[in-house]
């Protein structure tokens, strides 16, 4: 193993340990959507393991229960709802389901979603429109239902965009045109709500080995010159990658942290 190769593994056993961590989220409740699996797992994790209670939603129940014993077998708080965030009265009910549990909302992280890849022309309306429900329309619906009660709490919100919405991206025109409207929504609801306690945030990963991007398959005659430039050179990250940064970002000691989007995408987006 090389001397790069060690700092990684170091780097990632560091980022997976949860134990022995900072308390930011104690007498705190977190709603984080798409817990069974990826991102949305390591981060249902880690604020559990910061104090929070967390209320976790995802569609798939057998995956969110694993999530839920993860927890709780840590010591955690968590208490879970299965949905499909797709549906706008889904996502008032999971607000208010939340709500009834624990009294309150401190967090709310946006991080369900799915993606797919297709030749622009090939795209048909059913999948477009599933798409944009679950990528656009679930994050809308959810921060409309939240947003009274993190204001009451001088709570925040913590979006996950992508790289894709940052940089144009060849055969997931769709998949891009979501995560440029989550970046827009992180950026023009922080402006709304400027004069507020409330803070407003997305994390833009790129690359992350998980369910999502195992299930992820490019079309056969894909022009790998077109490709190159997401490629990266650092490979994939991990979803503990980003559950350390939602963290700090949506904790106390990210006060002075507004309407940012923060890139976790291992320089892919630096050019």
């Amino acid at each position: 193993m090389g001397a790069d190769q060690r700092t990684v593994t170091r780097v990632r056993r560091m980022t997976t340990d949860l134990t022995n961590l900072p308390q930011r989220f104690q007498g705190k409740v977190a709603l984080i959507t798409g817990a069974g699996s990826g991102i949305g797992r390591a981060v249902a994790q880690r604020l559990a393991a910061e104090g929070a209670s967390v209320f976790a939603h995802d569609i798939n129940g057998e995956a969110l229960e694993e999530t839920a014993q993860l927890v709780r077998d840590a010591g955690g708080t968590i208490a879970t709802r299965v949905g499909s965030i797709a549906e706008r009265d889904e996502c008032f009910a999971t607000v208010a389901a939340a709500v009834a549990e624990f009294g309150k909302l401190d967090v709310l992280g946006n991080v369900a979603g799915i993606s797919r890849a297709q030749h622009f022309t090939e795209i048909d309306e059913e999948s477009y429109r599933r798409l944009f429900a679950v990528n656009v329309d679930g994050p809308f619906f959810l921060c409309q239902a939240a947003v009274p009660h993190l204001l009451e709490s001088s709570g925040n919100i913590v979006n996950i965009a992508s790289n894709a919405g940052l940089m144009g991206t060849p055969y997931t025109v769709d998949y891009s045109m979501n995560k440029g409207a989550v970046v827009q929504l992180t950026k023009s609801l922080a402006m709304e709500y400027g004069k507020s306690t409330m803070r407003v945030n997305a994390i833009a990963p790129g690359g992350i080995i998980s369910t999502l991007t195992r299930q992820f398959s490019m079309p056969g005659d894909v022009d790998m010159d077109l490709m190159a430039p997401l490629m990266g050179h650092r490979g994939m990250g991990v979803p503990e990658d980003i559950s350390v940064l939602f963290a700090l970002v949506a904790s106390d000691e990210a006060v002075n942290i507004h309407g940012a989007i923060f890139s976790s995408d291992r320089g892919l987006t630096a050019s």
